[in-house]
C-alpha cells in the first residue's frame, strides 16, 4: 500500500491544530453575562479604582468611574443616579451643623483599600529639591490653620534639625470641593489639636466645636489656595514655579507626581511616611463598628491616631463603598451581578496592586467583612464569594495582617532628636538631601547627656512590639515619650554613641540664591543620586476566580511541539512501511 507523504504531513497537521483550538473554544465567553454599572465619589480611592476598571475590563466587565469627589458621590447615590459611590466618610455625620441625610435606599458600607492621607509639598533650598522633610502634629494643624505661614518658623526648625529651610511663605492647598481627603484630615485635627482647629473654624465663621468637614474653610487674606480633586491640588504643588506649597492628598498621587511627602511624627516619636506597611500597622488599632445596622463597617480612628508602634503612620484610614442592598427602579440583579463580581475581585486579587498604586491591603478581618456584603447586593453569585479562594497579599495562615509583622522599624535617624534621615520620601525617594551636622553638646543617636540608654523597656512603660501579632518587642515605651530599643526623648535609636544612619557628610554652608538664607548646601543630592521618575501603574494579567492558566499553558506547549515535530516523524514512520 503507498502512501503520499506529504498529504498525511497535511492531514496530521489539520488534526493538530483542531486539537490547539478546541480548549480555546471551550472557554466561555463571558461579556454577553455583565452589564455595565456606574459609580461617583471619592478622589482618595480614585487611582485604585481605576487600575481595578481597566483589569476587569478584560472579562467583559464595564465599571464606569467619575472621581467627583466623597460629597458628590454620596449626593449621587442618595439620588439614585449611580450603582454605587465611593466615600472614606459614612451619612448621617453633622458637617458645619447640616447632617448628612441617610438615603431611602437600601444600602451597605463596604471597605475597598486603605492609605495614608499624605502631605505633598513642593521645597528648596540652594535652588535644589527638599526630599526629606519632617513635620509634628501640631505644626502640620498650624501650617493648615494659617497659624505658622514661613518655612523658617522655629517649630519647623525643631522638626528639622538638619535643614536650614528659607525664609519662604508657605502656601496651604485645600480642596474646593467636599472630599473624603478633606474629612479625614480635619477628623484628625478635631481629635488631636481641637484648640488649634476650633480657633480657625470661628475666624471662618464655622459652629464650634467645628468637627469634621468635607468643605475645607478658607479664611480671606490666609493666602491659602483652593483646587479642586486630588489631582487638582496635587498638580498645581507639583508645578515647578510653586515653591513653597503644601498639600494633603492620597500618597498615591505623590508617587505618580515624583514629589515628596512630609514623614509626620508618631506617639512613639518617630518620623514616618505613609508606606503600605506603616499603614497596615497603624490599622491594627482602628476600632471597627461590628454592630449590625446603619453604621455597620464605619470606622473609629482614635486608637490610629495614638497608636505608639514606632512603625504607624497617623493619618492612616480606609475608604468604603456604598452598594444597594435592593432592587430599584434604577438597579437590577443583571447590575448586582456586575457589581458583585467586581467587588469580589478588588476585595481580593485587586489587593495584590494596593501597595504598588500607593495604598494597604486590607486585612482579613475587613475582605470577610467585604465579602458578606458582597453576598447582600441583588443578583450576586453567592456561591463564587468564597474567602478560601481570595488571592490577598495580607492573609496568613493564623489569621494576621502579614504586611504589619514584616513592617520595618524606622530608620534610628528618623527618631526625635537632634539627627534627620537624608531618605527621600514619596515619589522623590530615590533624591536624598544632605543635613546639617548635629550641634555640639546634642545628644546624638541613643545618648543622652549622662550616657546610653541601655535597650529594652523603661521599667513602667508599655511593651510596643507586642500589638503587633507576632512581632518582637521593641523597646518600651512612657508617657508624653518613647524610649523605643534603648533610646531616650531627644536622642536617636542608633547604638550607643554610634553616629545615625543616613546622617550623610559635613558640608559647607551656601547661601540660598532666592532667599539670601545661610542654607548649608541641603538639598544637594550625593554624587551618583538618580532622581525618581514618575511612578507608574501597571497593570497584571489576572485570571477567572477558580481558575488556573498553568495547566492550559502547558497543554499549548506540547501541542505546539507536536505540530512542529510529529508530521516529520509520521512521514518518516510511513515512508519506512512503504520500503518495506
Amino acid at each position: 500500500m503507498s502512501h503520499n507523504p506529504v498529504r498525511l504531513r497535511r492531514g496530521v497537521l489539520t488534526l493538530l491544530a483542531m486539537a490547539f483550538l478546541v480548549p480555546l473554544l471551550a472557554v466561555p465567553a463571558t461579556a454577553a453575562d455583565y452589564v455595565p454599572v456606574s459609580g461617583a465619589g471619592s478622589t482618595w480611592s480614585q487611582n485604585a479604582i481605576d487600575q481595578w476598571r481597566r483589569n476587569v475590563a478584560q472579562y467583559g466587565l464595564t465599571v464606569n468611574y467619575q472621581g467627583t469627589g466623597s460629597s458628590d458621590g454620596r449626593n449621587q447615590f442618595r439620588n439614585g443616579t449611580v450603582d454605587f459611590a465611593v466615600s472614606e466618610i459614612p451619612y448621617g455625620l453633622s458637617d458645619s451643623g447640616v447632617v448628612d441625610t441617610p438615603p431611602q435606599r437600601g444600602y451597605a458600607y463596604m471597605p475597598i483599600v486603605a492609605g495614608g492621607t499624605s502631605f505633598m509639598y513642593n521645597l528648596q533650598i540652594g535652588g535644589r529639591k527638599v526630599t526629606n522633610l519632617r513635620l509634628s502634629g501640631p505644626v502640620l494643624a498650624k501650617i493648615f490653620t494659617g497659624v505658622i505661614t514661613n518655612w523658617a518658623d522655629p517649630a519647623i526648625k525643631v522638626d528639622n534639625p538638619g535643614l536650614t529651610l528659607p525664609a519662604r511663605k508657605i502656601v496651604p492647598v485645600v480642596r474646593s470641593d467636599g472630599s473624603g481627603s478633606t474629612a479625614q484630615f480635619t477628623l484628625w485635627m478635631s481629635k488631636r489639636h481641637s484648640p488649634i482647629w476650633d480657633d480657625y473654624c470661628r475666624k471662618a465663621g464655622r459652629q464650634t466645636p467645628c468637627g469634621l468637614t468635607s468643605n475645607y474653610p478658607v479664611v480671606p487674606g490666609t493666602g491659602f489656595t483652593a483646587q479642586s480633586g486630588s489631582l487638582g491640588v496635587a498638580g498645581y504643588v507639583a508645578q515647578a514655579q510653586n515653591v513653597g506649597t503644601i498639600t494633603y492628598v492620597e500618597y498615591s498621587y505623590a508617587l505618580n507626581s515624583g514629589y515628596p511627602v512630609a514623614k509626620v511624627l508618631n506617639d512613639a516619636g518617630y518620623y514616618v511616611e505613609p508606606t503600605a506597611q506603616n499603614v497596615a500597622v497603624a490599622l491594627l488599632q482602628a476600632r471597627i463598628n461590628t454592630t449590625p445596622g446603619p453604621n455597620y463597617l464605619t470606622q473609629i480612628l482614635d486608637g490610629v491616631y495614638a497608636n505608639r508602634d514606632p512603625r504607624t503612620y497617623p493619618l492612616s484610614s480606609y475608604s468604603y463603598m456604598l452598594v444597594p442592598t435592593k432592587v430599584e427602579a434604577n438597579f437590577s440583579p443583571a447590575k448586582g451581578k456586575s457589581l458583585s463580581s467586581f467587588a469580589n475581585y478588588f476585595l481580593c486579587e485587586g489587593q495584590q496592586q494596593a501597595p504598588v498604586l500607593g495604598y494597604s491591603p486590607l486585612p482579613i478581618n475587613l475582605v470577610e467583612a467585604g465579602l458578606s456584603q458582597v453576598r447582600r447586593i441583588p443578583g450576586a453569585d453567592v456561591a463564587s464569594v468564597d474567602i478560601k479562594k481570595c488571592n490577598n497579599p495580607t492573609f496568613s495562615s493564623d489569621g494576621s495582617n502579614t504586611l504589619a509583622k514584616s513592617a520595618p522599624q524606622p530608620d534610628p535617624a528618623d527618631k526625635i532628636g537632634a539627627v534627620q534621615s537624608t531618605k527621600g520620601t514619596g515619589g522623590a525617594k530615590n533624591t536624598t538631601t544632605r543635613v546639617n551636622p548635629p550641634r555640639p553638646g546634642t545628644a546624638v543617636a541613643g545618648t543622652t547627656p549622662g550616657g546610653t540608654t541601655p535597650g529594652g523597656t523603661t521599667p513602667g512603660g508599655a511593651t510596643v512590639g507586642g500589638t503587633t501579632p507576632g512581632g518582637a518587642t521593641v523597646g518600651g515605651t512612657t508617657p508624653g515619650g518613647a524610649t523605643v530599643g534603648g533610646t531616650t526623648p531627644g536622642g536617636g535609636a542608633a547604638a550607643p554613641g554610634a553616629p545615625a544612619a543616613g546622617a550623610g557628610p559635613v558640608v559647607a554652608p551656601t547661601v540660598d540664591p532666592v532667599t539670601g538664607v545661610v542654607a548649608d548646601a541641603a538639598a544637594q543630592p550625593a554624587a551618583g543620586v538618580v532622581v525618581a521618575s514618575d511612578v507608574v501603574a501597571q497593570p497584571v494579567s489576572v485570571t477567572a476566580a477558580g481558575n488556573s492558566a498553568l495547566p492550559f499553558a502547558a497543554l499549548a506547549a506540547l501541542l505546539l511541539m507536536a505540530v512542529v515535530l510529529g508530521p516529520a516523524l509520521v512521514a518518516r514512520l510511513l515512508s519506512r512501511r512503504g520500503d518495506a
